[in-house]
């Protein structure tokens, strides 16, 4: 069984359907006992770092995130779910992540060509930088849907895949049984449903 872990942000609709179109069992949980007894967890998010961060604290499930991966459970984070893996985010501020992979959250602004439109939202193709049972089924240059005005650096430990957007942007992070993917797969077609394939079939 699959935990999607509701922390009270973003309609998780689509990733549910997603998840049982490749025949998994998911569930929408923040219930201590079903998390710890799940098989894998998928971290979503959307809207701002700091409310969601926020959210993940006052209910007692960061503590608990945390622990279920240093056991080494199989965890995956999703767009805002990716960047809460991370060390600390910059938006809108200064918000400490949950540390389990090593890197920080930056504003696209600033740091992109001036012409390109922020937030980074279409298809882009993914540039594979490591092996990652993630990419199982896929192959380099296969395109995923992107919606981010934030993305992730100084992680080159964990990095797996970037896309170009102006720069090189981190796509995709994996360290050991924690994954995470900027993009959003369960809006990615056969693509995405063939990385949730990957991530589900991980022990």
């Amino acid at each position: 069984m699959i935990a999607i872990i509701d922390y009270g942000v973003g309609n998780l609709f689509s990733l549910v359907s997603s998840l049982k179109a490749i025949g998994e069992n998911a569930v929408v949980t923040s219930d201590e006992e079903v998390i710890k007894s799940a098989d894998k967890l998928i971290l979503p998010g959307v809207g701002a770092f700091g409310d969601a961060i926020e959210k993940l604290n006052s209910s007692g499930l960061r503590e608990l995130i945390i622990k279920q991966a240093k056991e080494g459970k199989a965890l995956m984070g999703i767009c805002l779910g990716m960047q809460m893996l991370f060390e600390k985010s910059y938006e809108y501020g200064e918000y400490e992540g949950l540390g389990l992979i090593k890197g920080q959250v930056v504003d696209m602004q600033g740091n992109l060509p001036e012409n390109l439109k922020i937030p980074h939202i279409g298809w882009n193709a993914l540039s594979f930088k490591k092996k990652s049972p993630l990419f199982e089924y896929i192959n380099d240059g296969d395109c995923v849907y992107f919606v981010h005005s934030f993305y992730a650096e100084n992680c080159d430990d964990a990095l797996v895949a970037t896309c170009e957007y102006g720069k090189e942007l981190t796509a995709a992070v994996q360290k050991d049984n924690i994954y995470g993917c900027q993009f959003h797969p369960e809006k990615s077609g056969k693509v995405g449903l063939n990385i949730l394939k990957a991530f589900c079939e991980r022990s």
